[in-house]
């Protein structure tokens, strides 16, 4: 019931941003409901090749680093993933490989990036109510790892992650060992975020649409700090601000909301990622 209450509040705080005709009355879109395992996975499949292809369009590829993961809807313990090695601008759903929490290929003909494996497995494990994690080596969130401090108020996009985000405050190489993808899982804890130190930015989401949504935002939001430290001294939002807009920005509904019109974009202009 509480989750319903709450879902029923963030609706109304998105929809509260929106003025409307009174005499043609709009339903506010939620995310969908599937009528079975089959349709859910094809639409997360879907969804992943999508955030893919915008992290190549903004630039968030790095050779073969990065990885998005959904968990399968009928197996839990498995999760969908991009084939290491394939390039974020060429991944369609069809190419997408199912892989499960021992490390094995289930479905699918390439290999596994065994970092993707480390740290996603961990994190699908400790967080069940996530659906979808995101992690790349993006320009602005690796070098604003590179600093070792989370993200201030200073934007109201950056409000999204205000209190909400974690710091891993180490690094050890790349990410090989299961055991360093749980201390990873550890630092993110209940939050949408986790900052990566000297590595780059994960995010989580109840939805692949949130998830890559965060990610995207984030790293803005990791550009526009960087660019106003370099100026100057930016002024923070006041905490009790802060804390609103937060709860206005941030909720998992606004995250699954703001990525809605980039995906119409991308299948528009880049249809076979739904083959």
């Amino acid at each position: 019931m509480a989750d319903a209450i709450t879902e029923r509040a963030t609706a109304g705080t998105i929809a509260g941003a929106a003025i409307t005709n009174p005499t043609n009355p709009f339903t506010f879109p939620q995310p969908p409901d599937f009528a079975n395992a089959a349709e859910a996975r094809l639409h997360f499949k879907q969804r992943l090749a999508a955030a893919f292809r915008l992290f190549a369009r903004f630039g968030f590829d790095e050779g073969v680093a990065g990885h998005i993961t959904a968990r399968d809807p009928e197996r839990p313990d498995h999760f969908w993933v991009n084939p290491f090695g394939m390039d974020f601008s060429q991944i369609r759903a069809s190419d997408l490989i199912l892989v499960n929490h021992e490390g094995e290929v289930v479905e699918g003909g390439n290999p596994v990036n065994r970092a993707a494996f480390a740290i996603h497995s961990s994190v699908h494990t400790a967080r069940p109510d996530v659906v979808a994690a995101a992690h790349a080596h993006s320009m602005y969130g690796k070098a604003w790892s590179s600093l070792g401090r989370p993200l201030s108020p200073i934007t109201q996009d950056a409000c999204a992650f205000y209190e909400d985000h974690g710091l891993f405050n180490d690094f050890t190489g790349v990410v090989y060992d299961p055991a360093e993808g749980q201390r990873i899982a550890t630092a993110l804890g209940s939050a949408k975020a986790v900052i990566l130190r000297n590595h780059g930015l994960l995010t989580v989401g109840r939805t692949v649409d949130e998830a890559a949504w965060w990610f995207i935002t984030m790293e803005r939001s990791c550009h526009a700090q960087l660019l106003a430290e370099a100026a100057g001294e930016p002024h923070l939002i006041e905490h009790q601000h802060a804390q609103l807009t937060a709860q206005q920005v941030g909720n998992p509904l606004a995250g699954w909301f703001q990525f809605q019109p980039l995906y119409a974009r991308i299948v528009r202009e880049q249809p076979d990622l739904l083959g």
